[in-house]
């Protein structure tokens, strides 16, 4: 199984790291392509460095490099996943304004009709925002909101981050035991 992976400058990168962590445990080749702003919200929000979420992926890609493979359809994945997703991001994605090769490889993606996930981080949400998620959810694009379902009893922050990159995993039928399931 191949991957993309997209991070884009919105708060809680750590899903992104997580995610990044699981899918390196359970050997599924992952392409990761990042915002210039991921670096500095990384430092701001955990103890890690660029270097540290580089060696978390198979392939790594420079974000105006639109002449790499993950810009082609021709290129096969099984899917991207964008976690986070900041609104501008989601906003190029919606319009097709594909300047970078984040916003190209999601264009891919949905053009190729492979799943796209996006995980957007954002609150208040604006009327605006809202219709983006409308039009790319009316083209199959899975809005999956960081929202954690308190069923689980979390304990930790990590209850909360592994709840969230469960329920990425679930989309793409991945078999897991991120968290535990909903019970009667």
């Amino acid at each position: 199984m191949k991957l993309i992976i997209g991070i884009s400058g919105a708060s809680g990168i750590i899903y992104g790291v997580r995610l990044l962590e699981v899918l390196k445990r359970i050997n599924i080749e992952t392409h990761l392509i990042f915002t210039p702003i991921v670096e500095k919200i990384l430092e701001q929000e955990t103890s890690l460095k660029k270097q540290d979420l580089l060696l978390l992926a198979n392939y790594c890609y420079e974000i105006n490099d639109l002449a790499a493979a993950i810009s082609s359809g021709s290129f096969i994945t099984h899917g991207m996943i964008i976690i986070p997703c900041s609104m501008k991001t989601l906003a190029g994605i919606s319009c097709g304004y594909s300047d970078n090769l984040l916003l190209r490889a999601a264009d891919v993606t949905l053009k190729e009709k492979r799943p796209l996930i996006i995980v957007p981080r954002e609150t208040p949400l604006r009327k605006i925002h809202l219709e983006n998620m409308l039009s790319l959810a009316n083209e199959g694009v899975t809005i999956l909101p960081a929202m954690p379902g308190f069923y689980i009893n979390p304990k930790t922050i990590d209850d909360i981050i592994n709840h969230i990159v469960g329920k990425v995993l679930d989309v793409l039928k991945i078999n897991h035991d991120w968290y535990q399931r909903w019970k009667c």
